[in-house]
């Protein structure tokens, strides 16, 4: 099993020049393949393999003798992330590559000759850096990722392998279903809520006046990049927090439960609703349904996602009776055949709970909101689209 620990690094003025030079070459290398690939592919239907980068490597550090200043397993790992990224839009998992900016947050990776010391990681071509190794690690080091955020802080994601094989996932125990939402931020079927704590919204003041004085600002003056960088220290106060409240809550779901189910929200055309948009992307349901995925695969628990369009919020969960609309602004409303009152987020969550439930007791993937199905692999793509009904499911008829 792999597991990865991001560590604080403190390098000197020396060792940042050059880490901000290496930064730039694997920069410059992406940038160059990029666009060279895109030429390949407009003149000859083709683009260009892994090894098709590394070929031109070579004679690149002949015409560019600055090239040969950076580690040589940098410029390949960059090669080995373009061709990675080119897979991933053809299996339609990512968006078409873009080109890389200088500006904002850069990165650079080390595949192998990495060493860690007693309070500090040696990187070749740079030496010992100060870091801070706040725990135990326990495995091979395989990859480490040095980074440098938009604040100016530096930062290595180290990537370790136990080589023991994955832990089998358990549906044995307490299962839940969580509702994700805007006022609270999850509501389980056991009937907690979890408030939105609209980390932007607290901020929202401070960061307007932080950017009103960076518009004010020259461009290309040392000013404005000072008042840039201290933007981006909100910005990322504000994505700290965040990351804070989802981990503990996540944490907490996890350790309390042993199975949890989620809806499989599609957040892209959600935040389409320009009034909501940014409340929406303030939440961060994305990165939470990811953390909640592998803290449950590392401890042998089951994560199960279950179809967007399944009608968690309209269906009774007592009688199964399927109401015809519910708009946003209605947060209760009772059933017409059984009479009972319903708590729209907690019904939903129940309603979320079963339908997992029914799927892990029938043993498929398959989701009773009749979703297209189609295959994720590398090649051509089927066309062909299969609708589900299935007994014990509201859409069985």
């Amino acid at each position: 099993m792999r597991n990865v620990v991001k560590v604080r690094i403190y390098p000197t003025d020396v060792q940042k020049e050059v880490l901000s030079q290496a930064f730039g070459c694997a920069r410059w290398w992406w940038n160059r393949a990029l666009n060279l690939n895109n030429e390949t592919y407009k003149a000859t239907g083709k683009g260009l393999s892994r090894q098709g980068y590394n070929n031109l490597l070579p004679a690149l550090k002949t015409e560019f003798p600055w090239l040969k200043d950076c580690y040589s397993q940098v410029l390949q790992s960059v090669s080995l992330n373009l061709s990675r990224a080119f897979i991933n839009f053809f299996e339609g998992k990512a968006k078409y590559p873009n080109f890389k900016s200088k500006h904002g947050k850069q990165s650079i990776q080390y595949p192998q000759s990495v060493k860690l010391l007693d309070g500090a990681i040696k990187l070749p071509k740079i030496g010992e850096v100060k870091a801070k190794l706040h725990r135990t690690f326990e495995g091979k080091l395989k990859t480490v990722t040095v980074t440098m955020t938009s604040t100016g802080k530096y930062f290595a994601a180290l990537l370790f392998d136990d080589e023991l094989p994955d832990i089998n996932s358990s549906s044995d125990g307490k299962a839940v279903g969580i509702d994700l939402g805007l006022t609270h931020f999850a509501i389980t079927s056991d009937g907690s809520k979890f408030d939105n704590p609209r980390h932007l919204k607290k901020r929202a003041s401070n960061l307007k006046r932080k950017q009103q004085k960076l518009s004010r600002k020259v461009k290309g003056s040392n000013r404005r990049n000072k008042a840039r960088k201290i933007v981006a220290r909100v910005h990322e106060r504000i994505n700290n927090t965040r990351k804070d409240f989802q981990h503990k809550l996540s944490r907490k779901l996890v350790n309390e439960n042993q199975v949890i189910i989620v809806e499989n929200l599609a957040v892209k055309n959600m935040v389409k609703n320009h009034n909501l948009a940014k409340a929406i992307s303030d939440c961060g349901w994305s990165e939470f349904t990811r953390q909640l995925k592998y803290k449950c695969e590392k401890e042998g628990k089951t994560y199960l996602e279950i179809g967007r369009f399944f009608p968690s919020s309209k269906t009774c969960h007592v009688c199964l009776n399927q109401i015809g609309s519910l708009s946003l602004e209605v947060r209760s409303w009772t059933c017409s055949s059984c009479n009972t009152k319903h708590d729209r987020d907690i019904n939903a969550a129940i309603n979320i709970r079963d339908e997992g439930l029914r799927l892990l007791a029938l043993g498929t993937s398959a989701t009773a909101s009749g979703e297209s199905v189609r295959p994720h692999r590398r090649g051509r793509k089927t066309s062909v689209e299969a609708t589900v009904r299935e007994a014990g499911s509201p859409h069985h008829t």
